[in-house]
């Protein structure tokens, strides 16, 4: 057997440089587009060494924060639909933990991202370490097994030539449709030094294909016949849509059948808006043209979505007590949830089977004359809340509104938490397939701006927006410099409302008072709310910024934003007490028993009434 003397960090480096995808339309590309690195004394010398070896083939990218680099990675696989990936290294310590929180993120996203945090010694022979955590009573417990319930595959490799067998896992994990999600490999500071004879083979290009499962023959014989007998029949399209590649098929399916689809945050632009089933975002956030399809619906065909609570409307938004669900999902975990009928498949062969197997539900024109009404109705109510108003603080809805007015369909729009991404699910009109990338499964704030820098690394051919407020700019904006730096142009609106907008109303909602989310008189002890200039920040990192007065002012900045020669951001002051007041559903956010500010009492008794409307079925 022919063997190379590496180092444990060589070898990973070089064996990263030979996975390749089989893309949709038959070219290949490396699996790996990169990996962000962020060194220290856990990684430097061992691994940093392998990368600069490799640095022509596989590049390394420099960040400015570890969960903001991983969030980078995060959406550059999301933006490929888990085609293509890339890895995160860090040094031991606060460098590594700062990655738990996009691990999180990851994993409940389903999607793959390669992390690979420096370790402490595995001879402990200079324990404790620099930056080492010390468990009493755990000598083998250290900081990085905080990775372990946020990953979807775990290792230490603790020997050089653990990485023949640990490697391969990885790869599976990170390409399997099913199972795909975050893999962390600790990585002990020694090891990464320390060479071994390898096996040449392990070097060998590898190709990962997506696995297309199909369904099975009695699994689908149900599934055809619930959805053929349907009477008011609905589509719910998730994330899952979009990686498998279905969105064509769904259109295709939906519209032959005249089914209505409606979508989640992960699936919405699925559909572009103007197809004559396109009827919105689902649930806490949706639309009421989607909301009432599935109040009455009596079938529902569920496509790649995990059903999340705002999806189901804390499982209280399907109300016909006869509804019966049917979930197409590559993952039987998902397939099974609200004890629905299981077609455990892959989103574009089981559309294509079903298609193949069923009849079209009866009643296919009076549903397409439905469809049509729901939607016109839907867009006449929203008009004068999108329509800017002069002299008052414009709202996240005019403000969306604007920026979807200038929009192609190559552009994409980027968000991920507060009161933003509702405001889009409901509003966005998606112009073209795959261009709404928001993060809400995790709902993490700080995601925004170096999600837009992953998904402009893998869309280059339109601009991206991000949609960002204050809060969350506030909390990672580090990696708008690394934009700069490395050339990939992004476009922010932020928002300034003064704090925490959405949980402010979330608060008073619930609560009947606000209390320690807005940056009002009380804030600061000298009795001024604290002003931030957002402008000049953004000017400090390098990119272009100004402050724009108003909504009618937004296309003229954006237009000058498209012409600029690196990242812009757009500022506006926006009004944190008004969000968009129709559409949507109830969301289960306790509600105290006693004890609270006025009229606590009723809303009590409204929540204990939505949540007796709750299925409890699996």
């Amino acid at each position: 057997m022919t063997t190379i003397r590496l180092t444990a960090g060589q070898a990973l480096a070089r064996y990263l440089t030979a996975q390749i995808s089989l893309l949709d339309d038959g070219s290949e590309a490396p699996l790996f587009a990169g990996v962000f690195a962020i060194f220290g004394h856990g990684n430097v010398a061992g691994f940093g060494q392998a990368l600069e070896s490799v640095k022509d083939i596989l590049p390394t990218f420099r960040a400015h924060n570890e969960q903001s680099m991983a969030h980078t990675a995060i959406a550059y696989a999301k933006a490929n639909a888990r085609r293509r990936m890339m890895a995160c290294t860090t040094s031991v310590g606060p460098g590594a933990t700062n990655m738990v929180t996009a691990a999180a993120l990851a994993h409940v996203n389903r999607l793959p991202v390669l992390l690979l945090p420096g370790d402490t010694f595995a001879n402990r022979r200079p324990d404790p370490v620099l930056q080492q955590i010390e468990n009493f009573g755990d000598p083998l417990m250290v900081a990085n097994d905080c990775f372990r319930p946020v990953s979807r595959y775990f290792d230490r490799i603790t020997r050089p030539e653990q990485l023949i067998t640990s490697l391969p896992q990885a790869m599976r994990v990170l390409t399997d449709p099913a199972d795909c999600g975050p893999v962390t490999l600790c990585l002990p500071e020694d090891v990464q030094a320390e060479a071994y004879d390898y096996p040449a083979a392990m070097f060998e290009p590898r190709r990962h294909r997506l696995r297309r499962q199909g369904p099975d023959a009695h699994e689908l014989a149900v599934a055809s016949s619930l959805v053929s007998s349907a009477k008011a029949p609905l589509i719910v399209a998730g994330g899952g849509v979009h990686y498998s590649g279905a969105c064509e098929a769904l259109a295709a399916f939906a519209a032959k059948h005249a089914i209505p689809v409606a979508e989640t945050q992960a699936g919405k632009s699925a559909l572009v808006d103007d197809h004559p089933c396109a009827v919105g975002g689902i649930g806490v956030t949706g639309t009421e043209a989607a909301n009432s399809f599935a109040r009455t619906a009596d079938v529902v065909l569920m496509v790649g979505t995990r059903l999340s609570d705002f999806t189901t409307g804390s499982r209280s938004l399907f109300a016909n007590p006869d509804v019966k669900f049917v979930s197409l999902n590559v993952a039987s975990f998902d397939a099974i949830k609200h004890s629905a009928q299981p077609l455990v498949a892959d989103a574009l062969l089981g559309l294509e089977a079903l298609d193949g197997a069923m009849t079209t539900p009866a009643g296919k024109d009076i549903r397409a004359a439905a469809i049509a009404k729901a939607k016109a109705d839907w867009l006449k109510a929203v008009e004068p809340i999108v329509t800017a108003q002069q002299n008052t603080l414009p709202t996240d809805a005019q403000v969306l509104s604007a920026v979807n007015a200038v929009a192609g369909p190559r552009d994409m729009v980027v968000a991920a938490a507060g009161g933003l991404p509702g405001e889009l699910h409901k509003l966005w009109r998606s112009k073209g397939v795959g261009t709404y990338h928001l993060e809400y499964g995790f709902s993490c704030m700080g995601y925004e701006v170096a999600g837009g820098l992953g998904v402009k690394m893998a869309r280059p051919d339109g601009d991206v927006f991000v949609m960002v407020g204050d809060g969350s700019y506030l909390m990672h904006n580090s990696e708008l410099a690394t934009s700069v730096l490395m050339g990939q142009k992004i476009i922010l609106i932020l928002l300034d409302n003064g704090g925490f907008g959405c949980i402010s109303r979330l608060q008073n909602a619930t609560t009947g008072s606000a209390f320690n989310n807005l940056f009002d008189a009380g804030t600061r002890i000298d009795g001024v709310r604290p002003v931030i200039d957002f402008a000049a920040h953004a000017r400090a990192l390098g990119a272009i910024a100004e402050n724009v007065p108003d909504v009618s002012s937004l296309a003229a900045a954006i237009a000058r934003a498209r012409a600029a020669d690196r990242s812009s951001v757009l500022v506006l002051s926006t009004d944190p007490r008004v969000s968009t007041g129709i559409g949507g559903h109830w969301w289960d956010v306790p509600v105290i028993e006693t004890g609270g500010h006025d009229g606590y009492e009723q809303r009590l008794d409204e929540h204990k009434a939505q949540q007796r409307k709750q299925r409890i079925d699996g």
